[in-house]
């Protein structure tokens, strides 16, 4: 690692540019115009974000407090756990403890510096981890690794066989910082009872360990605050889901980013509370207008990410929608399926609940919530088995009115990258024209940008869709 690099913490870094940018809702034009000169490899990410109005300052300042409570976790006397995006961080917002999400926390920095993560990315190699490994959790680990941040008090993974190579970068992490590591595992099936009961005492064992690691006890009062606010939450995605129907789509492309981002993150939080009401309330006034949520150009095209998206400087992906008229409908990582959502009623056994009447019945829910997290749920198996990842997909495409279905995702991706040919020819046969990327999502040295792009409009093209 060049030694520039190890001059300042990875999470102070990308948290002291969240503190600014979180401080410039109440700026003018001409104020924000000057800071800009301040931070010239920032201010495309920003000018993005602040075209959404209160929603992306809304959204800045979730990032910022997100950021606040890992800086000042230890000297507030709480732990902080390394955690992955297939698990709910609700059940440590109800014990106290600071979740640092690794995926997050690399996308983050290909969003918001010109470097990206690059050196954290080649970091973990240099340390022996493997570079095929999925470089969303390498990034931000690669800092870690190095002591280039908040120290991490323990980790907890939840994918265990359904990601290998997320398993594999907790299980390395946890032997090189030697620190405590507890490895749900995933469910066989969806919706059993053999199986639901087996997932829900290993949700006990996690939490047997949680309070082995914090000293304290699981406060029920508290999880049952986190669960309620959850399931306000669930009610208003609900809401927005139903809007993906529409034609043209209402849904403005970078909400798709906050929605995953944000329950990935402060799932059980105001703050995100806050934030999807606002998302709500703006999706409303645009459907009742009858308009898109593209910025510069009237809807084009539809496409429905099956997978994950792109995260570039400046938030490239997103703005190269918005200004060729591509709608965005969502992506793997923006479902929940929970149980009053319209795709996921129809997907027999494979929903979750919310019941806050018993210590139980809350737990069942947290078990079943993390059993049907991205990945878990769907790329669990074989992809084209019942309430798995092709049918999932054709359902979702069907239901949103798409135009096209696009995969992107890692090399490191070797559960999708496995089958996704096969799946593509699935997905054509039932009448979705299927574009394949060949980038890192994380990562744009395995494929630029402008390549990435270059090939999207040429597939675009020849299908007539633009």
């Amino acid at each position: 690692m060049r030694p520039e690099i190890k001059e300042y913490n990875y999470d102070w870094m990308l948290g002291s540019l969240l503190k600014v940018a979180s401080e410039i809702g109440n700026s003018s034009e001409k104020e924000i115009q000057y800071l800009t000169n301040y931070i010239p490899y920032f201010k495309g990410t920003l000018s993005v974000l602040l075209r959404e109005g209160e929603v992306g300052t809304c959204f800045i300042r979730l990032l910022d407090k997100y950021f606040d409570n890992i800086l000042t976790a230890h000297q507030n006397s709480k732990k902080i756990s390394a955690i992955t995006f297939c698990l709910s961080p609700a059940l440590f917002h109800a014990m106290n403890i600071v979740p640092v999400t690794l995926e997050v926390m690399t996308g983050l920095a290909g969003l918001l510096w010109k470097r990206g993560a690059y050196d954290y990315l080649d970091y973990g190699c240099e340390l022996g981890f493997t570079e095929t490994s999925c470089s969303s959790q390498r990034g931000a680990l690669g800092a870690y690794l190095a002591g280039l941040g908040e120290e991490i008090d323990f980790l907890v993974c939840d994918t265990p066989g359904v990601c290998d190579t997320n398993a594999n970068a907790f299980a390395f992490a946890s032997t090189f910082m030697e620190k405590p590591f507890f490895q749900l595992n995933y469910p066989q099936t969806i919706g059993d009872e053999k199986t639901r009961k087996y997932h829900l005492d290993d949700y006990k064992d996690l939490i047997t360990f949680l309070k082995e690691q914090t000293g304290k006890d699981l406060d029920v009062d508290r999880l049952r605050e986190v669960l309620k606010e959850v399931d306000k939450q669930d009610d208003i995605l609900a809401e927005i889901e139903d809007f993906y129907c529409l034609v043209p789509n209402p849904i403005p492309v970078i909400f798709n980013l906050f929605i995953y981002i944000g329950r990935f993150i402060s799932a059980g939080l105001p703050e995100y509370t806050e934030l999807l009401e606002l998302m709500l309330e703006k999706v409303q006034q645009n459907a009742q207008k009858g308009i898109t949520g593209l910025h510069f150009e009237q809807e084009k095209a539809r496409v429905f990410m099956c997978y994950i998206d792109h995260y570039t400087l400046n938030l490239d992906f997103f703005d190269w929608l918005n200004r060729r008229g591509i709608s965005h409908l969502g992506g793997i990582l923006s479902r929940n399926f929970r149980d009053n959502t319209r795709y996921a009623s129809e997907l027999e056994k494979s929903t979750y609940g919310i019941d806050t009447s018993t210590f139980e019945t809350m737990l069942t829910s947290l078990s079943e919530m993390n059993a049907t997290l991205p990945m878990v749920r769907s790329i669990r198996g074989p992809f084209d088995k019942p309430n798995m990842w092709l049918e999932e997909s054709i359902s979702l495409a069907r239901l949103y009115h798409a135009d096209c279905v696009v995969y992107n995702g890692t090399p490191g991706c070797r559960n999708t990258w496995g089958m996704v040919k096969p799946f593509a020819r699935e997905v054509e046969k039932a009448g979705f024209p299927v574009h394949i990327m060949n980038g890192d999502a994380f990562d744009d040295r395995v494929e630029s940008w402008e390549s990435t792009v270059n090939r999207l409009e040429e597939f675009l093209s020849i299908r007539g869709l633009l």
